[in-house]
C-alpha cells in the first residue's frame, strides 16, 4: 500500500553565492522535496537538509555535496557528527513504535495534532507551533485525528555518548521497518 499525503507539498531552497558574491539560490538542487515511505507504513519521510561534520563547512559547497549523496541514499534517523533536518508526515490515527535516538531533537507541529508517548507512560498533546525537545528518550508520536494527516519538523544534531540511571544510553528504533541504523 503506498501512502499519500494530502498536505502540501512543501519546497526546499538553497542559498549559495555567484561569481561576484551575491546570494542567490543554488540550482543544482532541486526545489522538490522527495517524500519516502517507511517498510511499516508508519510515516512518510522527506530529508529537507543533512550535513556531516561540525561545524559544517560551506566552502566550496562542501555541504551541498553531502547533501546530494543523502538525497540518493537517505540516512539513519541522525547522522554521527552532522544534522538532519526532516519532515514526517503521520497518518491518522498512526502511532509511531516507541524508539529513541542518540540527539538533541527539536520537533515542531506544523500540521495537526499530535500526542507524545514517553516510556514512562507520561503524554502531552502538542498542536500546530508547539515544540518538544527530544533528549535522547525513549518516545513514540500518535497522531491523534481519525481523518486527518499531521505533519512535523524535526532539526536532529548528535549528542556526546552519556548514561541515565548507570547505563549507556543508546540507539533503539523499536522495531521501525524502513530506517537504517545511525551508527
Amino acid at each position: 500500500m503506498s501512502l499519500q499525503s494530502k498536505l502540501y507539498h512543501p519546497k526546499r531552497l538553497v542559498t549559495t553565492y555567484d561569481d561576484q558574491g551575491k546570494a542567490v539560490i543554488d540550482e543544482t538542487i532541486a526545489p522538490e522535496l522527495p517524500f519516502y515511505q517507511l517498510a511499516d507504513n508508519d510515516a512518510l519521510f522527506a530529508q529537507c537538509y543533512v550535513t556531516s561534520g561540525f561545524p559544517t563547512q560551506l566552502e566550496g559547497d562542501c555541504d551541498v555535496k553531502v547533501y546530494q549523496e543523502y538525497i540518493n541514499h537517505p540516512p539513519g534517523l541522525t547522522v554521527s557528527g552532522g544534522t538532519v533536518l526532516r519532515y514526517v508526515d503521520i497518518p491518522p490515527e498512526k502511532t509511531s513504535p516507541m524508539h529513541r535516538t542518540v540527539s538533541l531533537d527539536y520537533g515542531v507541529v506544523l500540521e495537526g495534532e499530535v500526542e507524545l508517548i514517553l516510556d514512562s507512560g507520561e503524554t502531552r498533546l502538542l498542536r500546530r507551533g508547539d515544540v518538544c525537545i527530544q533528549r535522547a528518550t525513549m518516545h513514540s508520536w500518535r497522531n491523534t485525528s481519525q481523518t486527518e494527516w499531521a505533519r512535523m519538523l524535526y532539526m536532529l544534531q548528535p549528542v556526546r555518548p552519556f548514561q541515565a540511571a548507570g547505563q549507556e544510553v543508546k540507539e533503539d528504533y523499536g522495531g521501525m521497518q524502513g530506517v537504517k541504523s545511525s551508527t
